[in-house]
């Protein structure tokens, strides 16, 4: 049975499974994402982040579990969600035969808006997203970073209450992300729910939560700070030389999660077991015939990407890569 949603939460799921024959995409998942929140999903691809977002947006049938999305029990209400959520998928769908302005009148025509309100909404949001000199211009011919900003118009235009981002910065530069962020906070202080995936480090730490997602499952979920202050780790960084050598020895050891160089520095985690990492670092490295002096090594504040390494045991980028929603998503 369906239990009842808290009013402060947007979404809740309760042992959400999805399964593809014998492979658990997603499994026994439990999700609560508060309302007027940025949630966000950390993960690589194929970690089941796109296959959680269809099961919670209607899309996808979920093999177990039950969904609560506003109110609305799915995938048995799906068809009344689609009217108040906005959906921004990895690939930007947008049409490349039609322009800016054809692409938003087109989405209205989905939504059933009239023509008048249509219009004006349109008008806000390519004066919003900077696409007004673009508006003629077909979709096919934009940048990455224009047509980020259309896709996102696009589910935008029904003023969605909830707004889902499945990998959206995924195909534009550095800047065109920055800016893209700055119009996520400005929906959000407008009361808008979003929930958005992402692989990268920084993206992550800029939401209000964050669930990291390792093989169908939410391995943490907190904010980024309480994660990173929490991190069952010690985070030391060393500074010598032959650190490639120095890397293949540490890692061997017992009670080192991780060693990964930063430029002329080894970035080690060592299990909270070891009550005193430094000194026992120094010895370890004895043991193996190799000194380090104690100005070489200190103790540093863990940021996110070691928070997933001590969730998932491995770096993100070393995760196997595939394209989520081709059933192993």
């Amino acid at each position: 049975m369906t239990q009842p949603i808290d009013p402060q939460w947007v979404i809740q799921a309760h042992n959400l499974t999805k399964r593809f024959g014998d492979f658990a995409a997603v499994e026994r998942l439990n999700l609560s994402v508060p309302k007027g929140h940025i949630y966000g999903f950390l993960g690589p691809n194929g970690c089941g982040k796109s296959t959680t977002i269809r099961m919670l947006t209607g899309l996808l049938t979920p093999s177990e579990g039950d969904i609560n999305v506003m109110g609305l029990s799915i995938p048995k209400q799906a068809e009344a969600l689609r009217q108040h959520i906005g959906y921004m998928t990895q690939k930007f769908s947008l049409y490349d035969d039609l322009t800016v302005k054809e692409n938003l009148q087109f989405i209205g025509r989905i939504y059933g808006i009239n023509a008048d309100q249509c219009k004006k909404r349109i008008d806000q949001l390519q004066s919003t997203y900077k696409l007004n000199q673009y508006q003629h211009q077909l979709a096919s011919t934009l940048s990455g970073g224009q047509r980020q900003r259309l896709a996102l118009a696009c589910a935008c235009l029904n003023q969605p209450s909830l707004l889902f981002l499945d990998e959206p910065t995924s195909a534009v530069d550095p800047q065109n992300r920055r800016d893209f962020w700055e119009q996520l906070f400005d929906l959000s202080e407008q009361g808008t729910s979003i929930l958005v995936t992402t692989h990268y480090m920084d993206e992550a730490e800029r939401c209000h939560k964050i669930a990291i997602m390792e093989k169908g499952h939410i391995r943490a979920d907190d904010t980024p700070k309480s994660l990173m202050d929490n991190i069952n780790a010690h985070v030391i960084e060393i500074t010598t030389t032959d650190l490639r050598q120095l890397k293949q020895i540490l890692i061997a050891i017992e009670h080192v999660t991780s060693a990964a160089q930063l430029g002329h520095r080894l970035r080690v985690l060592v299990s909270k077991n070891i009550s005193d990492p430094i000194p026992w670092i120094l010895h370890q490295c004895q043991q193996h015939n190799r000194q380090l002096k104690p100005q070489d090594i200190r103790l540093v504040s863990a940021n996110l990407e070691d928070v997933f390494v001590s969730h998932t045991g491995q770096p993100i980028s070393c995760q196997p890569m595939q394209h989520e929603g081709e059933h192993h998503g």
